[in-house]
């Protein structure tokens, strides 16, 4: 034992007389940086990754860093010099160009030529003899020679011999930004001290950026004389969405449906006769989350739809929930993924006080959980080889949250260009990890931020703060589960104006139709957020040439989101002051301010609102002393105005909203023509 001690305590003097590191650099507050690197960023090609850092040494010498990133799949790092702020932060970018996975971090070092320099223009401009300074120089010079051949080696002798010889041309050089570039490139970097960590960045399709969904029932696409909508009948809505300006179409579970507790209309107990039963209560004797529903069709309709949607510019999204109706081939397969209550039955779903007695969820602490998982993730990979490369998982924030980062890991690994919006209307933290382990776009609480301040502070939240870097929201005012009571009361300006809102904060939205263009508005019951006669169980007739509904909006709409790059992305959102609270104003601008977009929403359904917007006109590049036009993408009006303060006024029931396009530039005689 004592001899164990004793050759314990020579290790310990050993390390303590031997350091393990003699750089001197720090490199610490490395952002972004999601929890220590744990996770990943996110970005599109062509997004830009700005990164900033602390970067210091002791004592008076100088340091040069750079950022080093490459593609995973790449051993060569790329580098882009940092360059100093202010009070030892130092900032540096690059832009991804591929889907997949990127790399990135910090490596910094003494730079003695540019602490040599900084000294030498000190030196100089105070008089001072500078004979021996110039030799260290040459030395410094010198010394880059052995590990530099080409066109910098005979430019680095060059000045060499000029800083030996003093004079005038001696002085010269060693100013010269040329040598010290030249330097740079050329430096020792001994000792070489690299950021503690390897950060990841996730490059998604530019759709997980900038996407409008629109979700429909295939059975309710049914033609007269038929009861049940089928693959070929979803054709003709599909040519309807995309003369909306859709370019995701979301469809609920394609799945044969159970039989045993199958729910009845509005969710009843009990279904009677030829009801149909709620999608998301998959699977019977017909099969499972790997069958197609028969009266949907067959596999190679469904592929066919796939196609057909792409052909138009279109992604079919699938939706994936992981549960069983008590008819699942899983449930005779495989009990034991199932949790049983005393008596020996599967506990069916619960979210009390709410019963899904048609629906039997996975027990993610099944003994047999590595199988389970295994069979889960072949179901998502099964419909990537039918085509689709978007899903919508229904409720992940109920199943196991290491479940889903091994999930959707390993899936991109091969397949990068899949999508995940994560159905997760839940508490924050769980929402934001879901996004962090990879879901490429979520749900959120929109649907119930309705004034001005919960609007404002939702999307600051959003926009502004860390959670940039890695959430992406998805901005839906309705869905089949959702009806507000903004949307309840507020009749068609509510729609209307919840609509503009989810566009135009949002890069990405989306609405369940045709219920939402329809102004589908009645609950099931008073302070109830469901539908009456729920398209969830039974199959809906809808109109959607009706002249109340809103679809000439939100084409228009969409299209102006297509013509503009501002409202592409969440970057650039801004809010303005208004005088009157229920008128909310913001701009949304792109880097170069080349596009700039300024909404104005009436939040008020029921009555005219008017008052001042307040605008930093200055930050545009507008002249708050000159007139400038802004143009009414909407009602295609253009107005003249002057200076941060002008007037709006929206009625709601004619158009509740302004979204300006703000002209910075040259006016000319005809701009001041719309004015008068």
């Amino acid at each position: 034992m004592q001899a164990e001690h004793t050759a314990q305590m020579g290790q310990a003097a050993q390390s303590e007389q031997t350091p393990m590191v003699r750089g001197r650099v720090v490199i610490e507050n490395v952002q972004p940086e999601i929890d220590a690197g744990r996770f990943a960023i996110k970005r599109v090609p062509s997004e830009k990754v700005a990164v900033t850092a602390d970067v210091f040494t002791d004592g008076h010498e100088a340091v040069s860093a750079v950022l080093v990133y490459r593609r995973e799949s790449e051993t060569h790092w790329t580098e882009a010099p940092l360059i100093p702020l202010a009070n030892d932060r130092w900032q540096a970018e690059f832009t991804v160009t591929h889907v997949g996975q990127y790399r990135y971090t910090i490596r910094a070092w003494l730079d003695h030529f540019k602490f040599w320099q900084r000294a030498m223009v000190k030196r100089i401009e105070a008089g001072q003899d500078i004979s021996v300074d110039l030799q260290i120089g040459a030395e410094l010079v010198e010394a880059a020679l052995g590990r530099v051949q080409g066109p910098d080696r005979a430019a680095l002798e060059m000045y060499a011999s000029a800083l030996r010889t003093g004079g005038p041309l001696a002085v010269q050089s060693a100013l010269s930004e040329d040598l010290a570039g030249l330097m740079y490139r050329n430096a020792a970097r001994d000792p070489l001290v690299t950021y503690s960590r390897e950060l990841r960045v996730t490059v998604d399709p530019t759709r997980a950026r900038f996407s409008q969904w629109y979700e429909f029932f295939p059975r309710s696409c049914w033609q007269p004389g038929c009861d049940h909508g089928t693959f070929k009948d979803c054709e003709a809505r599909l040519d309807y969405a995309a003369s909306l300006g859709f370019n995701v179409v979301y469809l609920p579970p394609i799945h044969p449906i159970g039989n045993t507790h199958r729910k009845g209309k509005n969710n009843s107990t009990v279904a009677q006769p030829g009801e149909v039963g709620s999608p998301w209560a998959i699977g019977s004797h017909e099969g499972g989350h790997k069958a197609i529903h028969p009266q949907l069709g067959t596999l190679d309709d469904f592929r066919s739809l796939v196609q057909r949607a792409r052909d138009m510019g279109i992604d079919l999204a699938l939706d994936i929930a992981f549960q069983c109706s008590p008819d699942h081939p899983y449930v005779k397969e495989h009990p034991q993924w199932f949790r049983k209550r005393p008596d020996g039955t599967i506990q069916y779903a619960e979210n009390p006080p709410k019963k899904y007695e048609d629906i039997y969820p996975f027990d993610f602490e099944s003994e047999d959980w590595q199988a389970m998982w295994q069979e889960l993730r072949s179901v998502i990979l099964y419909w990537i080889e039918q085509g689709a490369r978007v899903f919508r998982i229904d409720n992940p924030h109920t199943k196991s949250l290491s479940f889903w980062e091994w999930c959707i890991s390993t899936i991109k690994r091969d397949h990068p260009h899949v999508i995940f919006l994560a159905e997760a209307f839940t508490r924050p933290k769980v929402m934001y990890y879901l996004a962090k382990i990879g879901f490429t776009q979520s749900y959120n609480y929109f649907p119930w931020r309705n004034t001005r301040w919960e609007l404002t502070e939702w999307m600051t939240e959003l926009t502004t703060t860390e959670v940039k870097e890695y959430y992406r929201p998805n901005l839906w005012p309705n869905t089949p589960d959702i009806l507000t009571e903004f949307l309840q009361v507020g009749g068609r300006s509510a729609f209307m104006s919840r609509f503009v809102l989810a566009a135009t904060l949002g890069a990405s939205y989306g609405i369940y139709g045709p219920a939402y263009e329809l102004g589908d508005n009645h609950p099931i019951a008073y302070s109830k957020e469901e539908y009456i006669d729920s398209e969830k169980y039974e199959i809906k007739q809808w109109d959607v040439s009706s002249p109340q509904s809103i679809a000439p909006l939100i084409a228009r709409v969409n299209q102006i989101r297509r013509d503009n790059a501002a409202l592409q992305s969440n970057e650039g959102l801004r809010f303005h002051g208004t005088t009157n609270d229920r008128l909310i104003a913001y701009t949304k601008s792109t880097l170069d301010l080349d596009n700039i977009i300024l909404a104005v929403v009436n939040l008020d359904p029921f009555y005219t609102q008017s008052g001042m917007v307040d605008l930093p006109v200055e930050e545009f590049g507008i002249d708050p002393y000159r007139p400038y036009q802004v143009h009414d993408l909407l009602s295609d009006n253009r107005f003249m105005w002057s200076g941060r303060q002008n007037y709006v006024e929206l009625n709601p029931q004619n158009l509740p909203a302004h979204i300006f396009s703000l002209r910075v530039g040259s006016r000319t005689e005809h701009d001041f023509d719309y004015y008068m």
